[in-house]
């Protein structure tokens, strides 16, 4: 047989057993399926390998996240590299080499969690020992598929191991629709089997399964379904032990995030790098270049535009903690006006985003590499967003208020932060953003999300199920015009490579 077979097709046959959430991880190779599973701690190891996957630097460590900051209207790119560039100006190709890296990466990850549910049907034990911890790979894999299908659309759906090469060469494409009933299917397990609380959010609960479930039904326009999921949530918060954190800070702080309430599921870089590049480079992708912090400072590659600083109105707390407008350079305290005494061609006279580079731990390594951040995937400030969302669509117009005001509220406690200077300060309380008051709007609720959540790997997901590209990417908005942006850059192409293993997939995205 030709040694041309698929790359997919390859992920598919085994998973990496690496450990994530507070876990000791110890990477033990690649096992084969046959006989490993005899206990749930055998299910608990092909889910923590499926996770661990997510953290990786080809998906959350940089790819990926770095792919939606730029695709988004939040952040302009500050370097030459091709790849970027075209994620940037939506001059996509199918060649590009972000997609090639974070497509297979995903389907690893489901992968290892499609390897854990079937294993599972060999493990003898009773369901309520089994059941949770399995539910924990349902919720690992429709976690990675609600990513494709937002990405690209129509993909490979693949539920089970893949064992046969022939039918390994010949997958097709599932639908939209399909995709997202198996996503919403996988949840709805997760969610009847995992407990309300996990020692670490790094591990899925039942308060992650019901959430992501008001996120997917709010992507699909079912808003009545994400009312009453996002609701479930926020009226038992108390039983699943979340919060809104009363510092906006703590939440980006390696130090402290750990003690938080309000994550509800984190990708957690816990102190480890493993050989596979398993390990975070968000922070020097977004920091200051010949910045003095973290021993060189950051690359300088994506940074917000100025209006996005400008436009933010400086009562908000969020402004401060999100955006560095203060620097040492080279032992020079300067503003963002000066930001390129650095003498680097990339680097910019513009605020940098904040939020990875303030407080990215002790085991951040030169350049913030390798932080100890936990990166929230979901966060009860968005789950209250969804609820307010959903309220509007629904005509619950009192609903909306309480739950959007709940997080403008926090936004003008203030709290102790530091500037990229390193000068330690504390944002005084503010009445800015004031609580809203008459009719809330849907735009009312994107604007929140795009503030709160900023750099946070959220806004281009809200531009694509919104659909208001036109709107943002036009002369108006906070990047200017984008000529080039059109209807069919809100889905990505599917990988050149794949498409020439498996005509099957064919055809192309529309636009590619």
């Amino acid at each position: 047989m030709k040694t041309t077979y698929k790359y997919l097709f390859l992920l598919l046959l085994s998973f990496s057993i690496v450990g994530c959430s507070d876990l000791e991880e110890e990477p033990v190779g690649l096992l084969a399926p046959d006989g490993f599973f005899q206990s749930t701690s055998d299910i608990q190891t092909a889910v923590d390998g499926s996770l661990t996957h997510a953290i990786n630097e080809k998906f959350w460590g940089r790819k990926l996240s770095i792919a939606l900051m730029l695709r988004s209207d939040m952040v302009s790119l500050a370097s030459n590299e091709t790849r970027r560039v075209e994620m940037n100006d939506f001059t996509t190709l199918a060649s590009n080499g972000m997609i090639s890296e974070f497509w297979p990466k995903t389907y690893q990850g489901i992968a290892a969690a499609n390897q854990a549910i079937a294993g599972a049907a060999d493990v003898d034990v009773d369901d309520e020992l089994k059941n949770p911890v399995t539910a924990q790979a349902y919720f690992a894999r429709a976690f990675y598929y609600f990513h494709l299908v937002r990405l690209f659309g129509e993909v490979p759906y693949i539920d089970e191991p893949v064992t046969d090469i022939d039918a390994a060469t010949s997958m097709s494409k599932s639908s939209v629709s399909e995709i997202y009933a198996n996503i919403i299917a996988d949840l709805e397990y997760a969610k009847t089997w995992l407990p309300n609380t996990q020692t670490s959010r790094a591990t899925p609960s039942k308060a992650a399964a019901s959430s992501y479930l008001a996120l997917v039904h709010l992507t699909m326009g079912n808003y009545q379904e994400a009312f009453t999921e996002a609701t479930e949530v926020i009226n038992n918060a108390g039983t699943y032990d979340l919060a809104l954190d009363d510092n906006y800070q703590n939440l980006f702080n390696a130090d402290v995030i750990d003690a938080s309430k309000e994550p509800i599921f984190a990708l957690d870089y816990n102190n480890f790098e493993a050989a596979d590049n398993a390990y975070d480079q968000t922070a020097p992708m977004t920091g200051i270049r010949g910045d003095d912090r973290n021993l060189g400072g950051g690359w300088s590659v994506a940074v917000p535009t100025l209006e996005v600083y400008t436009t933010w109105d400086a009562g908000d707390y969020r402004r401060a903690v999100s955006l560095d407008d203060r620097a040492s350079i080279g032992g020079t305290v300067v503003d963002y006006t000066e930001f390129d005494i650095s003498g680097h061609q990339f680097a910019k006279n513009n605020p940098y985003i904040a939020k990875y580079m303030r407080y990215p731990g002790l085991f951040a390594r030169a350049n913030a590499r390798a932080t100890s951040h936990n990166y929230s995937m979901m966060r009860y400030a968005e789950v209250l967003l969804i609820a307010a969302e959903a309220a509007v669509e629904i005509g619950d117009n009192a609903s909306a208020l309480t739950y959007i005001n709940q997080v403008r509220e926090r936004a003008r406690k203030g709290g102790a932060t530091k500037t990229g200077a390193d000068e330690e300060y504390v944002f005084e309380a503010s009445s800015v953003p004031a609580d809203l008051t008459g009719t809330v709007t849907v735009d009312d609720v994107l604007e929140e999300r795009r503030l709160e959540l900023a750099f946070e790997g959220k806004r281009w997901y809200d531009i694509v199920r919104r659909q208001i590209g036109s709107e943002v990417f036009g002369a108006s908005g906070l990047e200017g015009l984008k000529a080039s942006f059109d209807s069919n850059d809100y889905l990505l192409p599917l990988p050149e490579d794949e498409l020439e293993r498996n005509p099957n997939l064919l055809p192309q995205n529309p636009g590619y």
